[in-house]
């Protein structure tokens, strides 16, 4: 594949890939989902604007950070005539996500301690563990016999 010029104003499937780091799967796959657009060429052949380089970038952050695709396909929708996300969209959404953040953080820090005290006593119970059934959430909802087994 020859290199791709700075100067070139549309990406081949395989240069956004090799550009960006994410499969042509992937890439496939974000466009299936409307997080990237690309044009076709009269051959059929995807053609994406260098700009889908920033916004492959922006879904990746999103994903390292848990986001769903849902939620990012939410955010870029809200961007004006399907535009690129800027720095400041980021900081923007990223401040907006923060309290989605914080508390999948304090879950997992919860997660985490009940594991250990799960370790500590070994039962695995369905009455007792946290883990299994945290809060008793299953004796709360049924009267009479628990599930017994895996």
């Amino acid at each position: 594949m020859p290199p791709v010029s700075w100067k070139a104003q549309e990406l081949t499937i395989g240069q956004l890939a090799e550009r960006s780091g994410v499969s042509t799967s992937a890439l496939r796959f974000y466009e299936r989902n409307g997080l990237i657009h690309s044009r076709r060429t009269s051959g059929n052949q995807r053609r994406y604007s260098r700009d889908t380089l920033r916004r492959v970038a922006f879904v990746r952050a999103s994903q390292r950070v848990g986001i769903s695709l849902e939620g990012i396909r939410t955010v870029l929708g809200l961007l004006p005539d399907n535009r690129t996300p800027t720095r400041e969209d980021w900081a923007r959404v990223s401040e907006c996500w923060r309290a989605d953040l914080d508390t999948r953080i304090r879950q997992l820090e919860e997660l985490r301690d009940d594991l250990t005290d799960c370790i500590g006593c070994g039962c695995l119970s369905l009455d007792r563990c946290a883990l299994t059934n945290p809060h008793d959430a299953y004796g709360a909802a049924h009267s009479g016999s628990r599930l017994t087994g895996g």
